[in-house]
This record gives structure tokens, sequence and C-alpha cells, in this order.
């Protein structure tokens, strides 16, 4: 190798074959997008039908969408789309939306390729021959694993996903809002719920989440601070060696325990939590915690009005959230969000103070920017959020 080239050298470079293939997985940078789209496809639709959707259900979709947002508008003061009218709704099949959620989110995941790639000091490399080929297969593997490990994350999600705010982030396309329509219906099915009522249901929520995470304090603050964690993370190639050798030969449970490492892809990324993300933390979760909790107050105050205060359509939805996989949960870890249960009655607990104090109006103050964003403190004592707003 020659002065100066911290490249490190191909295990396979006297192989043709395997040198190509290594090349080839490694070419698009810390991550492979091609791999990242292909488990995301094969997540999302697994074995079962994602029929595409006629019409006439995305015109029935924009007919309800009509109504569910004069009712948001009023509510949230905030605008769902372009001219005073709400965004296009697009159904759309399982795989789309995970092909769309991997775009959207690419450059966070890019940042945490990115942020897992870096290399520390060289002269750490190891002296043993074979300790260095494998580690430098581990680092041109890592592209693909990422790939792999990132797309099999969103199809999890994917397959679960009902619209396009699955998770409270801002989407970059604000002109259009998907809907998985035939999850929609199956679920509406399966939990004997009107099938109107839950697309009047969905729509609600997705309309409610657009123009809430369009805003300038989602924008520059929570979108923000998502980006400097996943930037924040650290590599461990040892990691999961070390969690290897932590596992006990004798225990009974030890090959549940090992296919339980191998499945983790936090342990194959090395994925290393850091100080500085640990002290991010509280201030993720207070965000995560308020903006959840408008979401909510404003589709249950909208729910109520147009499908009866007895709708059992939001505690269906939070139970079908609560049951999400594995792979699913894992992208709330890497993005740094929690939007657990506990989270979820923080969050509500949080909005309903505000609103016992001050009315529901003075919520909007909490989105014109960062810094009118509650604190973790806030969050658990809403009155010492008015008082620095200033707000009766």
């Amino acid at each position: 190798m020659a002065d100066g080239d911290s490249t490190p050298p191909n295990p396979f470079g006297g192989l043709p074959f395997f040198n190509d293939m290594m090349r080839a997985m490694s070419q698009q940078g810390p991550l492979n997008w091609d791999l990242a789209q292909q488990f995301a496809q094969l997540g999302a639709v697994g074995d079962s039908a994602d029929p595409e959707p006629d019409a006439s259900t995305r015109l029935a979709y924009n007919a309800l969408a009509d109504i569910a947002d004069m009712h948001v508008r009023e509510i949230t003061m905030l605008s769902t789309g372009p001219k005073d009218t709400h965004s296009e709704i697009l159904t759309t099949t399982r795989a789309r939306w995970a092909h769309r959620t991997l775009s959207d989110l690419r450059p966070l995941f890019t940042d945490l390729a990115t942020a897992l790639s870096a290399r520390g000091d060289t002269s750490d490399t190891p002296e043993d021959p074979m300790a260095a080929m494998l580690g430098n297969l581990s680092n041109m593997m890592a592209p693909a694993m990422m790939g792999m490990s990132i797309g099999s994350m969103v199809g999890a999600l994917a397959a679960h996903a009902l619209g396009q705010y699955e998770l409270p982030l801002a989407r970059p396309h604000a002109s259009e809002i998907l809907i998985v329509s035939s999850s929609v219906d199956a679920f509406a099915h399966e939990w004997s719920i009107a099938t109107d009522d839950l697309r009047m249901w969905v729509l609600i929520h997705e309309l409610t989440s657009h123009a809430i995470l369009a805003t300038p304090a989602i924008q520059d603050g929570l979108m923000a601070t998502v980006q400097r964690h996943v930037s924040a993370f650290r590599p461990d190639p040892q990691a999961l060696m070390e969690s290897i050798g932590e596992l006990d030969p004798t225990d009974t449970d030890a090959l549940n325990r090992i296919q339980s490492l191998f499945s983790d892809p936090m342990v194959l990324m090395g994925a290393v939590r850091t100080s500085e993300q640990e002290a991010m933390a509280p201030v993720l979760d207070a965000y995560v915690a308020a903006i959840s909790g408008y979401i909510d107050f404003v589709v249950d105050t909208v729910s109520s009005r147009l499908l009866g205060t007895s709708s059992p359509i939001a505690e269906a939805v939070r139970r079908r959230r609560a049951e999400y996989g594995a792979d699913a949960q894992l992208i709330e870890r890497l993005l740094g969000i929690s939007t657990s249960r506990t989270q979820q009655v923080r969050g509500r607990a949080f909005i309903d103070g505000v609103v016992e104090r001050a009315g529901a109006p003075a919520l909007h103050a909490m989105l014109t920017n960062t810094v009118q964003l509650p604190t973790p403190n806030e969050v658990d004592a809403p009155g010492l959020w008015l008082a620095r707003l200033e707000v009766s």
C-alpha cells in the first residue's frame, strides 16, 4: 500500500470474482442503496398480496379528505396544503410506501452510515494477519450490511403502515400524502370497523401530522436534533465478538441468544450509543412526546366531531402499533425517537395540562420556533412552559 493511502487492503484481491463482487457491494459509499431498496421491498410485501389501488379508491379518499381538512385547519390554525386546499391523497401499495420512505429518510440514513463507517487511528490495526483480514472484510461488507439492515427495518415498518406518518418525522414531499389503502381496509375488516370510518380517521391523522410536522419548530428543532443524534453514533467493530464472548455456552438458551444477537442490526453494524446521544435523549423524548401528544389531541378532537366520542379506532390503532416487530422498533432506536405508550401518555398529559390552563389555541405557540418547544422539565410541568412563554 502506498504511503498515505488509508484504504484497507482487499482480502479478495487475488480472487477476481470475489474481488469484483466486494467492490460492487461497497461502491455506493457507506450504505448500499440498491440492497436497501431490495430488502425494503421484500420486507414490505412478504408472502401476502400487495394490490394496486384503483382510481375509485383514490377519489373516495380525497372526497373524505375535503371534510376532514376543514376541521383539522380549524383546530390547528395550520395549512394542510397549497392555496387553502389539502395536499393530494395518493393511495399506494406497501412496496411503494417503503420505496418512498427510504428515499425521504435517505439523508438521515446516510448520516448514520457515514458515522458508523468512520475509521479510527490506523495504529490500532491488529498485528495478527487473520484478524487484520477479517477486519478489512468487515469494513468492505459494511455498506452491504448497512443497506440490508436499513432496508429490512423500513420494510417491516411498511408492512404495518396505514399512512405516510407512521413515524412523527417531517417528509420533504409537501404536496402529497401516501395512504396504504389495502392495509387500511384489511385492518378495518380485522377489527370489525366500518371501512369509511377508519378511512376518515386515517385521513384526520395524516392531515394533522402533515400540517404540524411541516412547522418551523419541527424542521429546526426535532429534525435537526434527530440528525445530530444519528451523526453521533460511533463504530465499534469489536461489539459483535465481545457480545458473543459474553455468552455462556452451558446456558440451555444459548442458541436462541445467538440467533437474537445476529438478528440485531445495532450489534451487526457496531452502532454504539455515545455520551453525546445520552445527553440528547431527554430533549428528543420531550420533543416527540409533546408533538405526538398534540397530534393525538387534534385527531381525537376532530374524530369526536366526525365519528362520535365512542369510536374505538384510536385505541385499536395504538394497540396495532404496540404489536410492531423488532425490526420496525429498531428504526426508532437508530433515529433516537420513541413512540412508546409511556411517551404517548406523557405527551398527552402535557397537552391536556396546557389546554386546561390556557385553552387549545395556546398550543400553537409550541410550533412557532425551536425555542418554544417544551424542555423535559416543562413536559412534566406544563405550567412552567406557559410561564416561560408568558401565555395566560
